[in-house]
């Protein structure tokens, strides 16, 4: 009976129409987002070949090697360091400023607009800038020797060349992730603050027990948002280091790139994109378990 019903709502005028409009959407994500990921997987357990006779199955050998090569966690090592390293400012700062410009203040307007310039600008381009900020004889080290300091080899050091990163990287997010916190704070109902003024709370008190939490949903956003686009950071690696020195700004995804388009080993690098596109499913589950906790 359930099954005779199942096939009947199935042949209903509204459904059918219904996956009639949703065919050419759901045929273009199975080609361009679920097929790639399954063929990227299956790429994953092949040596990668280019020959004629096509990629060879090996199995889990390419996840062995990957597991067990130095390079591969040093990378890994790389990544959660830039990335934990970008998220944090690119939520305090942003937060900031989007509660310094929901208040009535001069110029909030232009002000909203220039903090939200860098987040449409090519990164490639500020990678080129920041790279000529930051060169030997750059503009930073001239400030530096005019305050009477030694200048730092920023690009040359592997103990400085990463912060260049970061601060680019946390300097690009910043507009975006304000707009987002500044949207946020417009569903907080006045209401509560006015409340917590009756009830004598300064502004440190109603940040932190009105704001705040009311930002929850929207700061699990934006730190997720902010995790994957460090996570996927190629440009500022490839336009500013290349991945040195000694290996101390090698991301994943430049890694992935540079294995396969450089080495020539697509197995192997599919084996690490694999293991980069299951750290972002984490991540957007994550994401999703905590908006329906809220909910």
């Amino acid at each position: 009976m359930l099954k005779k019903e199942y096939l009947s709502s199935l042949l209903d005028r509204d459904t059918f129409a219904a996956w009639v409009f949703l065919a050419p959407a759901l045929i273009l994500l199975g080609i361009f987002l679920l097929w790639p990921i399954v063929y990227l997987f299956y790429l994953s357990l092949t040596d990668g070949s280019l020959s004629s006779n096509g990629p060879q199955w090996i199995g889990w050998r390419n996840y062995w090697l990957l597991f067990n090569d130095s390079d591969f966690w040093q990378v890994i090592g790389n990544t959660a360091y830039f990335t934990i390293a970008t998220v944090i400012p690119s939520l305090v700062i942003p937060l900031g400023l989007a509660v310094l410009l929901n208040r009535s203040i001069a110029f909030r307007g232009l002000l909203r607009t220039a903090y939200f310039i860098p987040s449409i600008t090519s990164l490639v381009a500020v990678g080129l800038g920041f790279r000529w900020l930051f060169q030997t004889e750059g503009p930073v080290n001239n400030f530096l020797i005019s305050l009477g300091l030694d200048p730092i080899p920023w690009l040359s050091s592997s103990v400085w060349a990463m912060p260049v990163l970061i601060l680019l990287s946390s300097w690009k997010q910043l507009g975006f992730n304000m707009v987002v916190f500044l949207a946020g704070l417009q569903i907080i109902p006045q209401s509560r603050y006015e409340a917590a003024e009756l009830d004598g709370a300064n502004s440190w008190g109603k940040f932190w027990y009105i704001t705040l939490p009311g930002l929850k949903p929207t700061l699990i956003f934006a730190a997720v948002t902010t995790a994957i686009f460090t996570l996927r950071s190629f440009e500022q690696v490839y336009v500013i280091t290349g991945g040195g020195p000694l290996n101390s700004t090698n991301l994943l995804v430049y890694y992935i790139w540079e294995q396969a388009f450089r080495r020539f080993k697509f197995g192997y690098a599919a084996a690490a994109a694999t293991v980069l596109l299951v750290v972002t499913l984490v991540l957007v589950y994550f994401q999703l378990k905590t908006w329906r906790e809220n909910d």
